[in-house]
């Protein structure tokens, strides 16, 4: 005879302490009472988007066969040992674009997740419509503390012209709650970190927020009595998968504390909290990822590597030049190529995240596993501020995605259509979105 002797641990459990309060990953102890195995369909299914600006050099991207038997191109390659976990996509358009005026960096970016013409205006009547994503975030905002995350590595300004004419708004980030409601990018990542730890008092002064910061103790010392209470009532494998958890947060504290402390040349001015490094910052983005769907804390995010029009430069890969101009390259070899080594860069750091998401155990998987995350541009030929055949895949297996596969669409299929199919394999069915014309298929 079989004796229950542990408690069910809901799913929501959180570590609480003075001024934090920390979700849990999913522990044996949260399943049903008798033990049995939860079910794939069961997850919670996570979606995502990670953006990269300018477009990229098609001819290094562009696979030439399509099906299942495919050889990675250039920029592609460093995702080849994921190759199970990737849908390559390609013959998708975003058409509300090309309908649209203004800047043509603004328009892809302001239309690309909502399929609706943004309004053409550098002021504050901005126009555009509600993304994607944020459909998600309504139906699961009421499950997670934070209903969905919206962060980047550049520039997060939401006013003022930011390409002939046209807002930052729709250069500068990627979800719109609302025709009207632009969400924007939080690019350090403290506040990152104290959205979903934290519990700052909003009516402080940032002034005071700030003072506080600089005395506060780490999240995990705040919620220290809480963990070792509950670490007391679980079997040997919880407290193993909760150790490795707030190693991770700790990991995570530790680099934006680091970052904080970092001294660059007084002539240069770093907001609290961002790494120097280009790699180590887009890194550290990831893992707060990671972290905020291993705990429940989200199911929706869009990352961008850089806004659209992006200038940053890329001196660690030999590419000291501003990215934006070299995507204008009218054909000079040495331009392309220095653009092909971003494309290809930015990958490898995407290649990053999905190990991540790999190595993360979620339930009878991994974090991928129950994952829908799209990578990609809303412009494909950069040169020419093309909107047509973009450079987007998939990564993860949510709702049945199979991976390993490069599905070719019908040339100018509405880009809306994979939207609908990442929405249903997430777990929220939608007949139609914006102009789409059908869900695409992937399960094949």
């Amino acid at each position: 005879m079989t004796f229950l002797t542990r408690k069910h641990l809901d799913r929501r459990t959180l570590l609480k302490g003075v001024g934090a309060a920390i979700g849990l990953p999913l522990l044996d102890a949260m399943r049903p009472a008798l033990g049995a195995p939860a079910s794939t369909s069961a997850q919670p299914r996570r979606l995502a988007v990670v953006y990269v600006p300018n477009g990229i050099v098609m001819k290094d991207w562009k696979l030439a066969q399509t099906g299942r038997e495919f050889e990675f191109t250039r920029i592609l390659k460093p995702l080849e040992a994921h190759r199970q976990h990737i849908t390559v996509l390609s013959g998708l358009a975003n058409h509300a674009a090309v309908k649209s005026k203004g800047g043509g960096h603004a328009k892809a970016t302001g239309s690309f997740l909502s399929g609706a013409e943004p309004k053409y205006t550098a002021g504050p009547d901005v126009r555009a419509g509600i993304t994607f994503d944020q459909i998600a975030a309504q139906k699961w905002g009421a499950e997670t503390r934070v209903a969905s995350l919206q962060i980047g590595c550049e520039d997060a300004r939401m006013v003022g012209n930011c390409d002939t004419g046209s807002s930052c708004a729709y250069t500068n980030t990627l979800s719109w709650k609302g025709p009207e409601s632009p969400l924007a990018v939080e690019v350090n990542p403290r506040s990152v970190f104290e959205r979903l730890f934290g519990t700052v008092d909003p009516s402080l002064s940032a002034d005071v927020r700030a003072r506080r910061a600089i005395y506060r103790k780490s999240i995990l010392d705040q919620t220290r009595e809480n963990t070792e209470r509950l670490a007391g009532t679980l079997g040997g494998a919880d407290r193993r998968k909760l150790d490795e958890y707030l190693t991770g947060i700790r990991e995570v504290e530790r680099r934006i504390g680091a970052a904080e402390k970092e001294q660059i040349t007084p002539a240069i001015e770093k907001p609290s909290g961002i790494p120097f490094e280009y790699a180590d910052y887009v890194k550290l983005m990831f893992d707060l990822q990671v972290i905020a769907f291993q705990s429940d804390l989200t199911r929706v995010s869009t990352m961008m590597l850089g806004r659209e029009g992006s200038v940053r430069t890329y001196p660690e890969i030999g590419v000291p030049d501003p990215h934006h101009p070299l995507t204008h390259h009218r054909g000079h070899p040495d331009f392309i190529e220095k653009v092909t080594k971003i494309n290809t860069y930015h990958v490898e750091l995407f290649s990053y995240f999905v190990e991540k998401l790999k190595a993360t155990a979620d339930g009878d998987g991994s974090l991928l596993d129950h994952s829908a995350i799209l990578y990609g541009c809303a412009l494909s030929d950069g040169n020419a501020h093309s909107n047509f055949d973009l450079p987007l895949l998939l990564a993860g297996h949510a709702g049945g995605i199979r991976g390993g596969q490069h599905v070719a669409a019908p040339e100018k299929t509405p880009v809306a259509n994979l939207f609908v199919h990442m929405l249903s394999s997430t777990g929220v069915e939608t007949g139609r979105f914006a102009d789409s014309t059908g869900q695409l298929d992937l399960r094949a």
